[in-house]
């Protein structure tokens, strides 16, 4: 009955904790938007209608915010019954601008929601920011004249020359998106006055005017000019679907070629990119993948000389919800979880609305990154919630309602909670149930935290009613952790219990630091890194170990280090030198994997003086593809021209050097790959040569969005299989899952005993073979086991729960008796013993062995490699035989039995059925042996010896050639009867039989001389019954059934048992019987 109010309780937690959030789910709908508004762009005095229509069970209220103010309705805004907002006249200047942010509030009585931002833009222009200015160029040569303006929206840019529109009827002539104008060949008619004009919806305004003078060059040749980029292109910031213009105008003579590349080398887009005249790359409707570092090169035709300008094209992208929070229902006291995940570039800020007003966060609510959590739910938290996700370039909402149940009778706190460390990664959690209701807790879920720091995110985990106790295996090492636990019932909750706090253990630390290098002299590298964060370190750092060698020479030199170092200067090196570096840490419990090597060249020894490196500063991801580089320019006297910039990803080839003018003091790298370490080298340019070098280290962090870079946790273990090895040991192995890694795969197995109260026990056993011999476990114990994969720098979830029990101490059934003697007859019984002292024995088997081998002068026809024994012994102890040393009696015995067989096949022919019996019993009386043709047969007790028959079996499946080694027909009884050996029958062929014991007996089978194999079991007490006359005349079947079973059995070399199975080390020339 116990039982089945247990199923009865699982079902109804099952019910509650599956149907009613997935109910609040698919039913929420008391309150949504139907219409939100939208961003729109008037000229000033003109009306405007922002829409909002809201959907919900009446009556609802609608009010409008403006900037996060909430607005009143007045003569000029007025709110209309579908819940639109009407201004009458759009105003653009001083306090009472009607320009910002709107959002409508729709409210009730389930709660209520905000909508999504809506500019309102009135259409302004302003005075040029830039104008163009006068040009002194001489013919043939290029003019480029640019301007600039503020305009909402974007105002159109054209030109006029001496107060006249520009005609752009000619090639040479291009007006680019962003203003600016370019003159190609410039020719004497080309001189004037050139003036900027901006116009948009609202407005329009022009430059002031500006003079192009054109110099004849005179008609003799033209020097010729090396390649040269008068106007590059500049690193632009673009917003999603905008187009982008990408200048680069170069001199030269011949007239260089322009041609432009991407530096990460993926493909440019042949769909919305094309050129505008003489070299300018124009991208429309930018995308996220558009971004990236863009090469322009100018080349001079037929010729290497070339010169490259490199620009950084970010497009930002308004916020998009990659996981939406869902709408729950939880009891009081229970625990609500919303997650929201978004994506954007910059990436957008989360916060968390209730009834369309920011959640206030305290000790029972709070906020882990984009996560919201509540715990020990009241009923004043029955709202609806909402994350909005917004950026510079919008906003964007997804609601969900939290319902709260109530119930009484609830039941009273786990109680006398405790914590205990298993490892770096777990602790243990046991618990007593509660006092109040226990019998109706149909769950119980564990809830911890980190208990340093604020704003940390709690974790939980729902686990069954028939356990008290927990290992919680996914914590972080050296860390403090603080648990609680609630417990649950159909319809409710209880209170939170009492905290505790425990201590995870240190572990070596997971990563290691980032190396920044850099050159003072052509003799020294000095080395610096950053301490690592606790989540890296894992636990007090205790030494590092800095190793170098050179490029070419594999002699390895370290230098170990106190943990409060940060820098290390090498000293004592070799001028213009490839060296190879790397670094690792230690804590109390051991080094990690050192870093990769990381490759600097030291100066050359030269007189001329270069730039020192730069001031490198520390490089900083700015997502999971882009890294921001910034730097000094490091104080001395030698002018710099500019800086060269190269970067690669570990064991990847160097992508192609980036130019930087010297003002450039940062550079963004884009197009990175997520989750790899890249080198970046940074060394100043000047007319001397090049300057020092400065190199850093960094990874990439994993990339936050499930859409365009997944970062998925890699799959547990399959197939786990456990086998009991012994009473003390395991055996454990599984399969590694498919999925894809570079990475060196390697496994944690756990083993607990089940019912566990005693954290000594848990085992955890770390490996990178897929199987494992878990040793040191106790007797006649059900372990608990699992395994888990870690490859990346990640952990799969612990495997499917396998369960295996050790065997019991001393359930051995077997024991092998040494050194005995062939020939004697020997007494064996047995007891048990346990720490109380030994049992009673049992009853005594007679154990009879046969001769020894008799060869004289010639070595045996079958040899065993060593082995003396040629005896056979069955394994029911009736009858043994050596059958090597019964040449003397093979005549006889062949003629006998070819003399019965040709009787009973005229008997067969005839159709009579007559009974031959040529039974021979043969007592054992005082150990002597019988005489007779069967010597060497002895019965193992008197009860037998009544009831043995030797039986002519005259059926061709009931005859066994033992691969002429044997002339021998063996039943359980012992040999019946000889073939001749000069002439084989058709039918005397050999079958393999399963061989089944119709009576219980004791068993010994002798498999070499001088050593016995007994097994033993419980004895019956019953005689077998008589055979009946078709038994004897045809035989018994199931007595030939098990003696050819057992000739073929000793053919292969094995004896089975009813308790297993073990190897007899024959090699086909002895029979035994089961």
């Amino acid at each position: 009955m116990a039982i089945f109010k247990r199923k009865l309780y699982q079902l109804w937690f099952l019910f509650f904790v599956l149907f009613i959030p997935l109910s609040g789910v698919f039913c929420f709908s008391e309150l949504s938007f139907i219409i939100e508004p939208s961003d729109i762009t008037v000229i000033s005095k003109d009306p405007v209608v922002l829409d909002c229509v809201a959907h919900g069970q009446p009556p609802i209220i609608i009010r409008w915010l403006r900037n996060g103010v909430r607005l009143a309705e007045s003569e000029r805004l007025q709110f209309l019954s579908n819940g639109s907002l009407y201004i009458l006249e759009a105003r653009r200047d001083g306090e009472g601008s009607d320009g910002g942010f709107y959002q409508c509030l729709s409210q009730n009585k389930y709660g209520a929601i905000l909508s999504q931002r809506s500019r309102l833009t009135i259409a302004n222009i302003s005075p040029f920011v830039v104008q163009p200015v006068p040009l002194e160029v001489t013919e043939g040569s290029v003019a480029r004249f640019t301007c600039q303006v503020t305009s909402n929206p974007p105002a159109t840019i054209t030109w006029e020359l001496d107060q006249s529109t520009l005609l752009l009827e000619t090639d040479r002539i291009t007006v680019l998106p962003n203003g600016a104008l370019q003159i190609q060949n410039v020719q004497l008619e080309d001189a004037g006055k050139y003036r900027c004009v901006a116009t948009n919806i609202g407005n329009r305004v022009k430059s002031r005017k500006a003079t192009l003078s054109v110099i004849n060059q005179g008609s003799g040749p033209k020097p010729r000019q090396r390649p040269r980029i008068i106007a590059g292109p500049q690193n632009m910031t673009a917003s999603l679907h905008y187009t982008v213009v990408l200048e680069c105008v170069a001199t030269g003579n011949p007239r260089p070629i322009i041609s432009w590349s991407r530096a990460d080398s993926k493909p440019i887009d042949v769909f919305n990119a094309r050129v505008l005249g003489s070299g300018n790359l124009v991208i429309s409707d930018v995308k996220p993948q558009h971004s990236g570092v863009y090469l322009c090169r100018a080349t001079t035709p037929r010729t290497r000389n070339y010169t490259i300008a490199t620009a950084n094209l970010t497009v930002l992208e308004p916020p998009s919800l990659v996981e939406r929070p869902e709408s729950q229902t939880r009891p009081r006291a229970g625990t609500a979880r919303f997650v929201c995940q978004a994506q954007g570039v910059p990436l957008p800020r989360i916060t968390w609305l209730k009834n369309g007003e920011e959640v206030h966060l305290n000790g029972r609510i709070k906020m882990y990154n984009s996560k919201l959590v509540i715990t020990q739910i009241t009923t004043e938290d029955d709202a609806i919630y909402q994350c909005v996700a917004e950026n510079e370039q919008g906003s964007v909402l997804s609601l969900a309602r939290l319902i709260v149940v109530m119930s009484e009778d609830r039941p009273s706190a786990p109680r006398n909670i405790h914590a205990e460390t298993i490892s770096s990664s777990a602790i243990l959690l046991a618990w007593e149930r509660p006092i109040y209701n226990a019998d109706k807790v149909i769950a119980y879920s564990v809830h911890y935290m980190k208990a340093e720091g604020l704003n940390n995110e709690e974790y939980q985990v729902v686990i069954g009613n028939d356990t008290t106790s927990y290992i919680i295996d996914d914590l972080e090492p050296a860390w403090n952790y603080s648990f609680y636990m609630v417990a649950y019932m159909p319809m409710g909750a209880s209170r939170m219990s009492d905290q505790v706090c425990q201590h995870t253990l240190e572990d070596v630390p997971l990563r290691t630091p980032e190396l920044s290098l850099t050159s003072h002299s052509p003799t020294d590298i000095q080395v610096l890194w950053q301490p690592l964060p606790t989540k890296l370190s894992r636990g007090h750092i205790w030494a590092y170990r800095l190793s170098y060698r050179t490029a070419a020479d594999a002699t390895v030199l370290s230098v170990e280090l106190a943990q409060n170092n940060t820098q290390y200067l090498l000293g004592d090196l070799q001028p213009d030198t490839v060296y190879l570096l790397r670094i690792s840490a230690a804590t109390r419990v051991g080094w990690c994997e050192p870093s990769s090597w990381t490759s600097h060249r030291t100066p050359k020894t030269s007189s001329i003086k270069v730039p020192p490196a730069p001031l490198l500063q520390q490089l900083e991801p700015l997502n999971c593809t882009s890294i921001l580089v910034r730097w000094q320019a490091s104080p001395g006297s030698v002018v710099v021209q500019g800086y060269r910039l190269c970067y690669h990803e570990e064991g990847q080839p160097e992508q192609p050097s980036i130019q930087l003018q010297p003002e450039d003091t940062e550079y963004t790298i884009s197009g990175l790959n997520p989750r790899q370490k890249y080198q970046v080298k940074l060394l100043a340019l000047s007319l001397v040569g090049d300057g020092y070098q400065a190199d850093q280290t960094l990874s990439t962090p994993g990339c936050v969005s499930i859409r365009d870079h997944p970062v998925a946790q890699p799959p547990a273990p399959d197939h786990v299989r456990a086998l009991a090895n012994s009473s003390s040991a395991v055996y454990l192995r599984w399969s590694r899952p498919a999925f894809a890694s570079r990475k060196v795969v390697s496994y944690t197995a756990r083993c607990t005993p089940v019912g566990l109260m005693n954290v000594s026990a848990i085992r955890y056993i770390q490996t990178t073979n897929q199987n494992v011999v878990i040793q040191g476990l106790e007797p006649n114990t059900r372990y608990e086991l699992v395994v888990r994969l870690h490859a990346d720098q990640l952990s799969s979830p612990w495997s499917s729960v396998v369960h295996q029990r050790t065997l019991p101490a001393g359930s051995n059934t077997m024991v092998l008796l040494e050194r005995l003697e062939p020939g004697n007859v020997y007494l064996v019984k047995i007891s048990a013993s346990n720490l109380m002292g030994d049992g009673p024995f049992s009853t005594t088997v007679e154990l009879a062995l046969g001769p020894g081998p008799r060869h004289r002068g010639k070595s045996p026809r079958h040899s065993d490699s060593g082995s003396s024994s040629d005896t056979s012994v069955f394994s029911d102890g009736q009858y043994h035989m050596d059958q090597k040393s019964m040449t003397g009696l093979m005549v006889g015995v062949c003629i006998t039995l070819a003399c019965i067989a040709i009787c009973a096949l005229i008997l067969i022919n005839k159709g009579r059925s007559r009974k031959s019996s040529i039974c021979k019993i043969m007592d054992v009386v005082n150990g002597e042996r019988p005489h007779g043709p069967h010597a060497g047969l002895a019965l193992a007790n008197d009860h037998q010896a009544d009831n043995i028959e030797a039986l002519m079996p005259v059926m061709a499946q009931h005859f066994i050639d033992a691969k002429g080694g044997s002339n021998l027909v063996i039943s359980r009884t012992g040999p019946v009867n000889g073939s001749n050996r000069g002439k084989r029958w058709q039918f005397f062929k050999r079958e393999r039989r399963n061989t089944n014991t119709s009576q219980a007996e004791n068993r010994v089978c002798l498999y070499e001389v001088g050593k016995t194999v007994l097994c033993y079991e419980e004895k019956v007490d019953a005689l077998p019954l008589q055979p009946s006359s078709l038994q004897i005349l045809f035989g018994p079947l199931g007595g030939l059934q098990r003696s050819m079973g057992s000739s073929r059995g000793s053919s292969s070399g094995t004896t089975e048992t009813s308790e297993g199975s073990h190897e007899t080390g024959d090699s086909g020339h002895e029979s035994e019987n089961e």
